[in-house]
């Protein structure tokens, strides 16, 4: 299956319509019996979408602009609205909820030409970073091994992607629900920098959607089958909502032999597999061989059992900070938190973020796994051996810190499971870290 940007340049060059790619997307979803990746479509309108992109091809664009994503057909993760689409989240109670207005995402990838043809699955109100069912729509399967779990909360799009159902997707990351999902899946899947894509859109039905500069874990970002179609998606949905404007900076390097990139493949804390280690090996032996320098261990100033343990209780802020105060008429989601407590906290966040910042000042990007596992059987409870939290530990940091980060596929085990490698890079070098993750796919 080709890729998104594949696709629209033949669709542009009119080697192939949108309407052709569109169907047999289509009929693919319709025919899927075993991965449950897809869970609504809106076939007609993802039809009539398809035959204006191909009259605007005819056209030679007079009939508007042909974007960066002109007819593709996507997906896009069951907590985003679309028009006319259910949002669910998973929850029964949300089940006959009716968006009647585009988030701001999906608004973005349609002006830059892509078809949102449908939904995908999600585990119950996001609450899962390893799994993904929910009571309306079932479980979500592995395609590599339909009897292992794809991750979670992004699970549906990851595999989907996996299993040729949607040629790109958007989904979200709060402990790691993009980053996961991608590693067990073999996709890619990018975490940008935080509050880089809005968020309108992506709130709870019956939550009015309120601008806020309180602290937000939560960041929104593309799913893919390269690193140049998450590319893609970004440069299309990256930036303040208008008035204002954004360009995103341009990658530090485009030869992976001018990467300085900090490497760590292993920690006590998260020990992973022998398969994944291999791996990992490998990846690194094969860019010391591309002339890029190699810098061994974690930044100077960076105790990652710490930070690990900070985010955890960044996550306990982030979920009273953003609770329903209908729920919880009190504040504070039952936390406890006292102001002092939020100040510390805040001030242990920007701190990491100032560590990692300074890291960056000489190192380019840095290169750890996005799990110490491949996919793990469902519904397990804990994972060769160890606790069920600890796929947290490496996806921890960057999501603590806000910097942008991304999961590559970067070999299958012998028995054909995917394994990822996370690339974490500078504050808002979202480019530098996807060129990176592009160049050492070869």
């Amino acid at each position: 299956m080709m890729t998104a940007g594949e696709i629209a340049d033949r669709i542009r060059t009119g080697q192939v319509s949108s309407r052709e790619v569109t169907e047999e997307l289509l009929a693919r979803i319709a025919d899927d019996q075993e991965v449950n990746a897809v869970v609504e479509v809106r076939r007609e309108y993802a039809l009539a979408a398809a035959d204006r992109a191909d009259a605007m091809v005819a056209a030679r664009g007079s009939l508007g602009p042909i974007g960066s994503l002109h007819g593709v057909p996507m997906t896009v993760k069951d907590c985003f609205d679309v028009a006319g689409l259910h949002t669910t989240w998973g929850n029964p109670a949300f089940a006959e909820h009716v968006a009647d207005r585009d988030a701001a995402v999906v608004e973005r990838l349609q002006r830059a030409g892509a078809i949102v043809v449908g939904k995908s699955n999600v585990h119950a109100m996001l609450a899962d970073f390893g799994q993904t069912a929910n009571e309306i729509y079932g479980r979500t399967n592995n395609p590599a091994d339909l009897t292992r779990t794809p991750g979670g909360s992004s699970g549906g799009g990851a595999a989907a992607l996996a299993a040729d159902l949607t040629y790109l997707e958007y989904g979200s990351d709060l402990v790691g629900s993009i980053r996961l999902p991608a590693a067990y899946c073999g996709v890619y899947g990018l975490k940008p920098t935080n509050g880089l894509v809005p968020q309108r859109g992506f709130q709870v039905p019956g939550t009015p959607y309120l601008p806020s500069e309180l602290p937000n874990l939560s960041t929104i970002g593309p799913l893919a089958r390269t690193a140049g179609d998450l590319r893609l998606a970004l440069h299309a949905t990256a930036g303040p909502e208008a008035p204002y404007t954004y360009t995103l900076p341009r990658p530090r390097h485009t030869r992976l032999a001018d990467y300085r990139v900090g490497v760590v493949l292993d920690h006590p804390a998260a020990p992973v597999t022998s398969e994944v280690g291999d791996a990992l090996s490998d990846t690194i032996d094969r860019l010391a061989r591309s002339g890029a320098k190699i810098v061994d261990n974690w930044p100077d100033d960076v105790d990652p059992d710490e930070q690990a343990e900070e985010f955890g209780r960044q996550v306990e802020l982030f979920f009273a900070l953003h609770a329903n105060p209908d729920d919880d008429p009190g504040g504070g989601s039952g936390s406890g938190l006292t102001l002092e407590d939020v100040r510390g906290l805040d001030r242990r966040r920007m701190a990491a973020r100032g560590r990692w910042q300074r890291y960056f000042e000489d190192v380019d990007v840095f290169l750890c796994p996005t799990s110490f596992t491949v996919a793990f059987p469902h519904g397990s409870s804990t994972i060769d051996g160890l606790p069920y939290e600890t796929q947290v530990f490496w996806i921890a940091h960057a999501a603590l810190t806000g910097h942008p980060a991304l999961s590559m596929p970067i070999a299958r085990t012998p028995a054909g499971l995917p394994i990822g490698a996370q690339v974490i890079g500078p504050w808002h070098e979202d480019d530098t870290a996807i060129t990176f993750a592009e160049l050492l796919a070869g």
